[in-house]
């Protein structure tokens, strides 16, 4: 899924554009009786954008008086840089605070639905299993649809897991497998299947690779992938470079989407400009297409009702939004959606780390050395600046990114709370802190690189094969 690391609607032509185009989804829902809380979502977003449009021009959106100057800001800067939003969208994301994104504000903005105790709660009993530490400290954060999931799911109705990874270089970095992590540990306790896209093509188009340089670095990333321990009896990996070509079902599912969405919108929605290119200004009918049963017809036969549950970081939300307003139009249900928090960089919350910037991430192929060298270093201290000043005043948990990090790594809910109160307190030293980090992430890292070893070509090979799944879609 899209990882990279520009465009936006960063100028106030552009969000005027934006605007326009959310007006438009809001007329066509109303037009078409959609329920009520798609329309109130749909009409938060219009009044969001309304007002960051203010922000950024001083005036009032008025349908018939474009804004005079549509020179483009910096990416997103100059909202984060004051402090008046966040700025979060497929390809950046940036806050002021170094706590991170505000995320009650994000659900707001973007319409969704947070993820509370009785859901969590809910998710225990239907699964019989403890939720997973992420649902419990809210790194999995917010919703859309998850109870209509579960109602289906008490009703014996199957559902299919989908999610994604955009390959743009060999190695990927400790924030990429937080998606998979809970797609595993969702894949296991519900015993569904699970659908995992590689947009090679996304990163063709978006990045200065060759087309073999993408599909190299999709077989790559699915040897980490399939590393996290995935059921290859229940697991379907495809390149789209590869899968678009030979599956006439998906095909024809993103030519569906792209009849239905206008250009207009797509600029509203992903910031596209005049000037980019049209493979860029199609590509989200491809992320879209496997949110739709019918588009694996070797897994679900010719099935368009299977309920799709989509598991991802809520930068990736937008293109789900475009997805979900589309699907009752082409007769399919709208995908559910599981929305994680941003892993930082190790030198703050402010951005999610880069695959650019070697020293901004932890890579599974670090050594046990550079991991320690990289916590030790570059790990943004929540500590005093004086071991004296720390023992009477305690560190900051709330930006300190050893402590962000151990809410990601370490299981034990007891282990981490003691932690959390020593720090605070300051009986705990940040130099002890990020000790008790490195000894947690070295093992962890080396079990995966083991795992990855054993990951055969001819493994890949078949977990990327078209085929049936131990699921009967009769």
């Amino acid at each position: 899924m899209a990882q990279v690391q520009n465009g936006g609607l960063s100028s106030p032509q552009e969000l005027f554009e934006s605007i326009t185009a959310q007006g438009e989804v809001v007329r066509s829902l109303k037009g078409g009786k959609a329920p009520k809380d798609e329309i109130d979502s749909a009409v938060k977003l219009l009044l969001a954008l309304k007002t960051n449009y203010k922000a950024a021009t001083g005036q009032e959106y008025k349908a018939d008086s474009p804004p005079t100057n549509s020179t483009p800001a910096s990416v997103g800067s100059s909202r984060a840089a004051e402090g008046e939003e966040d700025f979060v969208d497929p390809w950046t994301v940036q806050t002021s605070n170094a706590k991170g994104v505000d995320y009650d504000k994000l659900i707001v903005r973007f319409g969704s639905s947070k993820i509370d105790k009785e859901l969590i709660d809910r998710l225990e009993r239907v699964t019989g299993h403890k939720p997973h530490h992420f649902l419990r400290r809210g790194i999995f954060f917010s919703h859309r649809d998850m109870n209509q999931v579960l109602d289906a799911y008490e009703n014996k109705k199957p559902f299919y897991l989908y999610t994604g990874r955009g390959p743009s270089s060999e190695a990927m970095h400790l924030g990429h497998l937080i998606p998979f992590i809970f797609t595993k540990w969702l894949q296991d306790v519900f015993n569904v299947p699970l659908v995992i896209q590689m947009t090679d093509d996304e990163k063709y188009l978006w990045k200065d690779l060759t087309l073999e340089q993408a599909y190299g670095y999709a077989v790559e990333n699915a040897k980490d992938i399939i590393a996290c321990g995935f059921d290859i009896k229940k697991t379907f990996i495809f390149s789209d470079l590869d899968y678009m070509g030979m599956s006439p079902g998906f095909y024809k599912n993103v030519v569906k989407i792209q009849k239905h969405v206008t250009f207009n919108q797509v600029k509203g929605i992903f910031g596209f400009t005049d000037s980019d290119c049209i493979g860029k200004i199609s590509f989200p009918a491809i992320q879209a297409a496997p949110s739709f049963s019918n588009s694996f017809p070797q897994i679900f036969k010719d099935k368009k009702d299977v309920q799709c549950l989509i598991p991802c970081a809520i930068d990736q939300d937008p293109y789900f939004r475009m997805t979900r307003d589309v699907a009752p139009r082409i007769g399919y249900p709208k995908p559910a959606l599981l929305h994680s928090t941003f892993f930082p960089a190790l030198q703050g919350a402010q951005t999610k780390m880069s695959a650019s910037d070697p020293n901004s991430s932890i890579f599974l192929t670090d050594s046990a050395k550079q991991i320690k060298n990289k916590v030790n270093k570059h790990a943004f201290s929540g500590g005093r600046d004086t071991i004296e000043e720390h023992r009477q005043f305690g560190g900051n948990c709330d930006v300190d990114v050893s402590f962000m990090y151990l809410t990601f790594f370490l299981e034990d809910d007891d282990k981490l709370e003691q932690i959390k109160q020593d720090y605070t307190s300051g009986a705990l030293l940040t130099g002890d802190l990020k000790k008790t980090l490195i000894e947690i992430l070295q093992p962890l890292i080396a079990d995966h690189q083991q795992r990855r070893k054993e990951v055969t070509d001819d493994i890949v090979k078949e977990f990327m094969t078209p085929r049936k799944l131990t699921f009967d879609f009769q």
